[in-house]
């Protein structure tokens, strides 16, 4: 595992404030897979790099082993140094000084102008992944929680290589604020191309958001939707139609939580079923169904008939004089009496 050195808040810190200490080192040119030719390779191959710096640990010094007594000892002193630093990082302490390792670096820096080999190139990403880490988790500090931060830093490996790649010494610029800039980019374009929302639509919303922080800034109170349409000099039926829009850039996972301590529970948990049975209406159902029973149970005889067959047996009150062997008319007269007693039963119980 290797223990990354903290990543300075100005975006041009020193290359020695962004080395990291490494006691192992295992991304070689056969292990990415790719060629030679200085192009990104495999992208799966980048991909599991880009895992590797998601983890509390991440880079290798490129310049462990870099020799500054080299340029007194060899005619090629760059190609020396940069020869020394891809071989590996010491396995014992590293006492360097940041001399020993900016001068590591600078000749990784120029092996890699002349050769453009794969494997120097890996070991540049390797000792610049902290700033991907850095630039991932500021960026990611103003987004949703659902974004998850190791595929900021996936996106950002491949603007690091992308810098490394475009990055020219000669110029005398410090690499450290050319690549946080390309690696925010390409962090950004990954995230707007998974953003199914318009980019019209979003900067509208945030017209409308500062709208009305201006609005209510000066108003001290909510705006109304007239002093809102003419803030932003549109009419009502085209803010209607704006907000008809911007309702559709909200979403949110209703694997969320919500609520603190034992009443925490998921969002899903408490959307209604409407298809699901009120258990508060089926217990009143059910408790008004019994005291009807009873209050049917204390009835007359005739009366207990009569509403028998009428409301269970669905027979007419016709058919029901044949039976108890009366007319229609008296029929009728015992229903409502029936009715009445019913309705003064269930009063007294309620």
């Amino acid at each position: 595992m290797t223990e990354l050195t903290p990543v300075p808040d100005q975006a041009g810190g020193d290359a020695d404030t962004v080395a990291a200490r490494s006691t192992s080192v295992s991304v070689t040119a056969r292990d990415q897979g790719g060629s030679t030719n200085g192009h990104v390779g495999d992208r799966a191959s980048w991909r599991r790099l880009s895992v590797a710096t998601a983890e509390p640990a991440a880079s290798a010094d490129p310049a462990a082993s870099a020799d500054p007594a080299a340029p007194a000892a060899s005619a090629a002193p760059a190609a020396s140094a940069a020869s020394a630093a891809s071989a590996g990082p010491a396995t014992g302490g590293d006492h360097r000084s940041g001399d020993e390792v900016e001068a590591g670096i600078v000749a990784l820096w120029q092996a890699f102008g002349r050769r453009r080999d794969q494997e120097l190139r890996d070991r540049l990403v390797l000792h610049y992944a902290p700033l991907v880490k850095y630039v991932a988790g500021r960026v990611g500090t103003g987004l949703p929680s659902h974004v998850d931060v190791s595929d900021l830093i996936q996106s950002g490996i491949f603007g690091l290589v992308d810098a490394i790649e475009k990055f020219e010494p000669e110029r005398g610029l410090k690499f450290e604020t050319y690549a946080m800039q390309r690696i925010r980019g390409a962090i950004l374009d990954d995230l707007r191309a998974q953003d199914w929302v318009p980019r019209s639509v979003r900067s509208r919303a945030r017209d409308v958001e500062r709208a009305l922080e201006r609005l209510e800034a000066k108003l001290q109170r909510t705006a109304t939707d007239a002093e809102l349409a003419g803030e932003l000099e549109l009419s009502l039926d085209e803010l209607r139609e704006l907000f008809a829009q911007l309702q559709m850039t909200s979403v949110i996972a209703l694997d969320d939580l919500i609520g603190a301590g034992p009443a925490q529970a998921s969002l899903a948990e408490t959307l209604p079923d409407d298809r699901a049975e009120d258990p508060v209406a089926a217990l009143v159902d059910r408790d008004s169904r019994r005291q009807l029973a009873e209050a049917v149970e204390r009835l007359s005889e005739r009366d207990r008939v009569v509403v028998t067959l009428y409301y269970f047996e669905n027979l007419t009150l016709a058919e029901i004089g044949k039976v108890l062997g009366v007319t229609e008319s008296r029929v009728c007269q015992l229903h409502t009496r029936a009715v009445l007693r019913l309705r003064t039963k269930l009063t007294e119980q309620a």
